[in-house]
């Protein structure tokens, strides 16, 4: 029972070191990792998943390691701010795989990157014709960054000489069925006006709407809280 708590103890705390580290080390999502990040990730974990079942070790030599581990991460991402060879040598550098028509077969061997993968990159970003791209160029993350040709990429308002109104985020108003009375008044509205609106809209109560959302028109756009499940597979 004892070793069963000290198991449980250690878990904790190594996960509050690991959030600490992580905020000193800053947020990253794994697609924007880079290989030494995600090397010192994978090692900081190993060594806190080994502190928490430390029942007959020392627990402090994990600890002090996980702590190295991140000094050291934040110490080459310093470097890394101030030097633009250092950047290049531990980040690594772009590569052109695709540019105006010529696939670059030697880029290809040095990013250890098979045609069929490229291929299944572009389609999973829209790309089924290799025609329609200009440019693809693999970044130091190892995500495919691509440029279409102009000729291929959607109409913009510059092009149509429009000047649409700015852009805005809807907000949420009805969370679950229940009121989000903060976002309501940022909204300059007031409760009455919301069972108003929900009433001109066939409901009488917040309790029936899973999900409720006002734009800057001032239009309310309603959600009905159900429990159906729709299993068919589209893609079957």
């Amino acid at each position: 029972m004892q070793d069963i708590l000290k198991v449980v103890i250690l878990s904790i705390v190594s996960e509050i070191v690991l959030f600490i580290l992580t905020k000193l080390m800053g947020n990253k999502e794994m697609s924007q990792l880079s290989m030494f990040d995600y090397i010192i990730g994978i090692t900081i974990g190993s060594i806190a998943a080994e502190m928490a079942t430390a029942l007959e070790s020392d627990y402090m030599q994990p600890l002090v390691a996980m702590i190295v581990y991140a000094i050291v991460a934040i110490i080459i991402s310093l470097i890394c701010n101030k030097s633009l060879k250092a950047r290049r040598f531990i980040y690594g550098n772009s590569l052109i795989l695709l540019n105006n028509g010529t696939l670059y077969r030697k880029n290809f061997k040095t990013a250890k990157l098979d045609l069929n993968e490229f291929l299944v990159q572009c389609r999973s970003n829209g790309y089924f014709n290799l025609a329609d791209i200009d440019t693809a160029i693999l970044e130091s993350n190892g995500k495919i960054s691509f440029l279409p040709k102009s000729t291929t990429r959607p109409a913009t308002p510059v092009d149509l000489n429009l000047t649409p109104e700015a852009a805005s985020i809807n907000v949420n108003i009805i969370l679950d069925g229940k009121i989000m009375y903060e976002n309501l008044k940022n909204t300059g509205h007031d409760e009455m006006w919301l069972q108003k609106e929900l009433v001109s809209q066939g409901f009488e109560k917040p309790q029936q709407i899973f999900l409720a959302t006002l734009d800057n028109q001032n239009h309310l756009s309603i959600y009905q809280n159900n429990d159906f499940s729709n299993s068919h597979d589209f893609f079957e």
